[in-house]
């Protein structure tokens, strides 16, 4: 046998044996499909009342100015003829033809061969003017309101980039590339990671962002020192072993949020928010929140204040014995901490000497980014669920949160991961982000009821504990940290809720970078910086036109201002006492559900 019918044999083998594991993975993917749950219609989507709407406006500016759309129908041929010409020319001397304009610089196209190659840059210039049209079509559109008009452009820029080249084998040189280069086996190892997600969830397929297996919750994430001392239905209380000899004498509470898992604060000890607080010389307790199941379906926002926020705090004045304490709240667990300030203010002797709000939303009236999902439509719908399931599934939180950048979260991975055949990446902050839980039944339906469709909070006041809760009731002094690309909690919103609370003393601080990345920014990193103005009585676009930028972040700042809520030295204070007896080792034992991974032993 030749040295050529060697190779020739070698890649026969190789081909027969992809080919039957593409048949043994396309068995699984057809059980795995026949077994998945069946999700009703109205969370897949928007109602058809939309559909209606926009097709009356479209047809009402045919009648009213057939002008202006037989104008932007005449610019969107003669720019495609344009292209189309300059592609001939380009095809017959083997050059790209002359680029379109993007000016997104968009990341999907970074490769050479959109550029070089001239039937992938016709490909990909012919998209952006498709896009362009699609999007300019929708400008001139009359008859919708603002929150249509928003959800009509959300919709339509979801189905823009749904049908991106680079989604698609044909159309995708560096996936045509990387099959060719490994003889097929990068779109067997794609159809594996396919098969591998949708296996792995019954309600829908989502991609896998971060190796699973690399990560270790309480082994090489989550390690700060410290202990489980109380726990209830709700949560568990871990207070942290000092690294200091003396620690300020009032004690730190931080409240998370509870769609996500606490240790986003303590995920490596270079990143860890938990540990540089210690190592400032505070006494910690962060709360874990507990992950329901549908026992917890009438779990309501009253229950996560009476059974969560008053009882941590109760805890940790007796653990302490101090009087007040500071607390911390991030997200949805700052608004819950703003609720309960608001329901303290009423009581006389408030045991929260101070707050700190990490990218808080308590006024709704913008609900930015998430307008398109606030109908009645989805709301309706996910009630529904509620009711049926008593939780609502993580799956529904992390798709929404996913889509509302889908090409960096959806599309991208997924061409990595199913067309590339490319394992999910190592990444810490990705491995968290797919650690979600489920939210109680009636604390959703309330959440997006009471304070995102109707701002009830912000405005003519919420009734829980038998009491009517306003945001202006709120009246300790407070610091809060929004972030300025933060598409989940916008700044501007945030500004807006703390400006209408009743501290007499309040602080600001804007980081760079978005929802995570502008609050797990830790100092010696030195990449983002923040902006500070003393200036609250003004709108949000002024606070930031007068603000200083400062380098670096925004953690000693912070740090600077809680110590001066948190009164003078004392001897450090070990875990629990007495009354409080060590129940696990940290990260105790809620956190460990979903898709993290345990190797410490719990209690």
């Amino acid at each position: 046998m030749t040295t050529d019918d060697g190779a020739l044999g070698r890649n026969i083998d190789r081909l027969q044996a992809n080919l039957s594991r593409i048949e043994e993975l396309s068995q699984r993917m057809v059980t795995a499909l026949a077994s998945r749950r069946q999700v009703s219609p109205d969370l897949q989507g928007p109602g058809m009342d939309l559909y209606f709407r926009a097709a009356g406006a479209w047809w009402a500016q045919i009648m009213t100015d057939p002008a202006g759309i037989m104008e932007r129908q005449v610019s969107y041929w003669g720019k495609t003829l344009e292209h189309y010409v300059e592609v001939q020319k380009a095809l017959a001397t083997g050059s790209a033809a002359k680029d379109v304009e993007d000016a997104t610089n968009d990341r999907r196209f970074s490769g050479e061969m959109w550029s070089a190659h001239p039937y992938f840059s016709f490909v990909r210039q012919q998209y952006l003017l498709n896009a362009e049209a699609v999007r300019a079509s929708l400008e001139g559109l009359e008859g919708l309101d603002d929150t249509e008009r928003r959800r009509v452009e959300f919709f339509a820029g979801q189905i823009i980039d749904m049908f991106a080249p680079t989604n698609f084998l044909a159309t995708n040189p560096e996936a045509l590339s990387r099959a060719v280069e490994t003889e097929g086996q990068s779109l067997v190892d794609g159809l594996e990671n396919l098969v591998r997600d949708i296996e792995s969830s019954k309600d829908g397929l989502l991609v896998t962002l971060a190796d699973r297996d690399a990560f270790t919750v309480g082994g090489n994430i989550a390690t700060t020192e410290g202990a489980v001392v109380y726990r209830n239905r709700m949560l568990e209380l871990i207070q942290y072993t000092p690294t200091t000899e003396t620690v300020h004498k009032v004690p730190l509470v931080v409240f998370p949020p509870w769609i996500n898992k606490f240790y986003i604060m303590d995920l490596r000890p270079d990143n860890s928010l938990v540990r540089w607080i210690l190592d400032q010389g505070f006494t910690l307790f962060v709360v874990s929140w507990k992950d329901p199941d549908d026992s917890y379906a009438d779990v309501g926002i009253d229950t996560y204040i009476e059974e969560g926020y008053l009882a941590a705090l109760e805890q940790v004045r007796r653990i302490t014995d101090e009087r007040q304490v500071n607390a911390v709240g991030y997200c949805i667990g700052g608004t819950a901490l703003a609720v309960t300030l608001s329901y303290l203010n009423g009581k006389g002797d408030n045991p929260v000497r101070s707050a700190t709000f990490l990218t808080t939303l308590t006024d709704f009236s913008d609900k930015g980014e998430f307008t398109p999902f606030l109908t009645d439509d989805f709301v309706g719908a996910i009630e529904a669920e509620c009711e049926h399931n008593g939780v609502l599934e993580s799956f529904f939180m992390a798709r929404t949160f996913s889509f509302l950048r889908a090409n960096d979260l959806v599309y991208g991975p997924a061409v990595r991961s199913y067309m590339l055949g490319e394992p999910p990446p190592t990444f810490d902050l990705l491995f968290w982000n797919g650690d979600g839980t489920n939210l109680p039944g009636r604390m959703a339906v309330e959440y997006l009821r009471w304070l995102c469709q109707e701002n009830r909070f912000s405005d003519a006041g919420l009734e829980i504990l038998g009491e009517r809760l306003c945001v202006n009731d709120v009246r300790v002094p407070l610091c809060a940290i929004a972030c300025e690309t933060d598409h989940i909690a916008d700044w501007t919103s945030s500004f807006t809720g703390i400006s209408r609370m009743g501290s007499e003393s309040k602080t600001f601080i804007l980081s760079e970078s978005g929802h995570i990345a502008g609050i797990i920014n830790p100092p010696a990193k030195r990449k983002y910086g923040h902006f500070v103005n003393d200036d609250l009585g003004t709108d949000a676009a002024l606070w930031k036109e007068g603000a200083e930028r400062h380098d670096g972040s925004w953690w000693p700042r912070w740090g600077e201002w809680l110590a001066t809520q948190s009164g003078e030295r004392v001897p450090a204070r070990p875990p629990g006492d007495a009354e409080h007896p060590v129940l696990a080792a940290a990260p105790g034992t809620y956190v460990f559900s979903g898709n993290a991974r345990e190797t410490t032993a719990s209690g």
